[in-house]
């Protein structure tokens, strides 16, 4: 019998901590696919964050530094000057990048550097227990935003893509969904290109993920991914911002 489907060798056989409906097993998914389709298997360091994708070094087949919190391009740089043979990716949540990360993520983009950047954007913190994010859309509710995110007592959610595609160093940035199949199968495209960008050479990428987080949203995996298509895609246009 022919075979039409096989899980990607790039992840290993440990099965997924992540919450029912987190989009967490998706991005795995697409970066280890895209990884071995362009035939880089063995040749990659990835960077893993704090945050909900904390223990990713347990699930792709690659040598994965455990970095940090916020420190992942910083630990990415060092990794591909060092190593500039290598194909090097860190994995970051809105947390980690778009927070305490910020200066790492923007000075990362702004020097160029030849790596890849996958950005999950729940629009909360999932790890530590549902708490405000930079990316928290405003009047939602979260553990410290309880009446909703308020412009005046907590400012406006954060567009990352958006400010680092004004960066010179920065190649290629585009923002996608993983809420239904032919979002993912975008976000996929993107973040191959995104891979195929450095073996080329041509510098600093990423691929923002909007992604669902339904035990922190309290919310069904259904109504999960229609949050994401249309209230965040609202907030958080889908496109390609820079390349």
């Amino acid at each position: 019998m022919a075979v039409v489907f096989k899980k990607t060798e790039m992840l290993t056989d440990n099965k997924f901590h992540y919450c029912p409906g987190c989009s967490h097993g998706i991005a795995h998914r697409l970066v280890a696919e895209a990884i071995e389709e362009l035939g880089e298997m063995g040749n990659v360091i990835g960077i893993a964050p704090v945050g909900c994708a904390v223990f990713a070094y347990n699930y792709f087949n690659c040598d994965v530094l455990q970095v940090a919190h916020g420190r992942a391009p910083a630990a990415a740089t060092g990794a591909k000057r060092t190593n500039p043979d290598k194909i090097v990716f860190a994995y970051q949540g809105d947390g980690d990048l778009a927070s305490i990360g910020t200066a790492e993520i923007i000075h990362a983009a702004a020097r160029g550097e030849n790596i890849t950047v996958i950005f999950i954007n729940n629009a909360i913190y999932g790890m530590t227990g549902g708490q405000m994010a930079p990316t928290t859309l405003l009047g939602q509710k979260s553990t410290t935003s309880q009446a909703g995110r308020s412009a005046i007592l907590n400012g406006y959610p954060v567009k990352m893509s958006e400010m680092l595609a004004t960066l010179d160093g920065a190649t290629y940035i585009e923002r996608c969904a993983l809420n239904d199949a032919p979002n993912v199968l975008k976000a996929k495209k993107a973040i191959k290109k995104a891979f195929q960008n450095q073996k080329d050479g041509k510098g600093f990428s990423m691929v923002e993920l909007l992604s669902t987080c339904p035990t922190n949203w309290g919310m069904t995996p259904e109504n999960a991914c229609d949050f994401v298509k249309n209230e965040m895609s609202k907030i958080f246009p889908l496109g390609v911002f820079k390349g």
